[in-house]
C-alpha cells in the first residue's frame, strides 16, 4: 500500500486526530474546531461595525492559518498525491444510490447532484443552498462543528458538546434515512 495514495486506515488518522486535542492544549490553551474561523475572517473584514463582530480577533489568528492550512493541504493532497482508482464504496451503498438514481459513483460527491446545472434545479436548490444555510446556522447556533464538539468538546467532558453531538448524529441519520430519499424522488 502506497501511504500517500491510498486512504488511511481509521486506526492511523483516528488517533492523529485525536492528537491533536491535547497538542492543541499543551502548546498554546487552543481548541481544535474551524468553524470560528468564518467569524475571524468577518471580524477582521468589517471592524466595528457589527457588535458581534467586534472582538480581538488577532488573538485567535492562528485559528486563520489553521483553517488555510487544511485548504492548502486539501490542494496539495488532491493534486500530488490523488488515487486514479474509483471510490470504493460498499455494494449495499452503491445499491441504494442507485435506487436514489445516483448512477455516477467515480468522484467523492455525485456528479448527478453536485454541479452548477444542478444548482438551478430544485433538488440541487435544496441540497446546496438550502443545505448548506442549515449547516452554517446550525453551526453557529450550537457555538460549534462536528470538529470542534465531537473531538475536542468530548474529550473535555462539555456537556453541551454531548448534546451537540447527539442531535449531529440524529440529523445525519434523519438526513440519510428519510430527508434525502424524499428530495431524490422530486
Amino acid at each position: 500500500m502506497n501511504i500517500l495514495t491510498q486512504p488511511w486506515p481509521w486506526y492511523v488518522s483516528g488517533p492523529l486526530i485525536g492528537l491533536m486535542v491535547p497538542v492543541l492544549l499543551i502548546l498554546g490553551n487552543k481548541p481544535f474546531g474551524i468553524s470560528s474561523s468564518l467569524k475571524h475572517i468577518c471580524s477582521a473584514c468589517i471592524p466595528g461595525k457589527i457588535e458581534y463582530f467586534n472582538y480581538n480577533w488577532k488573538a485567535e489568528s492562528w485559528n486563520l492559518l489553521f483553517a488555510f492550512g487544511i485548504v492548502l493541504g486539501g490542494f496539495v493532497a488532491g493534486y500530488c498525491f490523488s488515487n486514479p482508482n474509483p471510490i470504493q464504496i460498499s455494494e449495499n451503498t452503491i445499491a441504494d444510490l442507485n435506487a436514489m438514481g445516483i448512477k455516477d459513483h467515480s468522484g467523492f460527491v455525485p456528479s448527478e447532484i453536485f454541479n452548477f446545472q444542478s444548482l438551478l434545479s430544485l433538488k440541487g436548490f435544496i441540497l446546496m443552498i438550502i443545505g448548506g444555510f442549515f449547516v452554517g446556522f446550525g453551526t453557529r447556533y450550537a457555538d460549534g462543528c462536528t470538529s470542534g464538539h465531537s473531538i475536542m468538546g468530548l474529550s473535555n467532558l462539555q456537556w453541551p458538546s454531548l448534546v451537540s453531538t447527539i442531535c449531529f448524529f440524529i440529523g445525519g441519520l434523519i438526513m440519510t434515512w428519510f430527508i434525502l430519499p424524499w428530495i431524490m424522488r422530486l
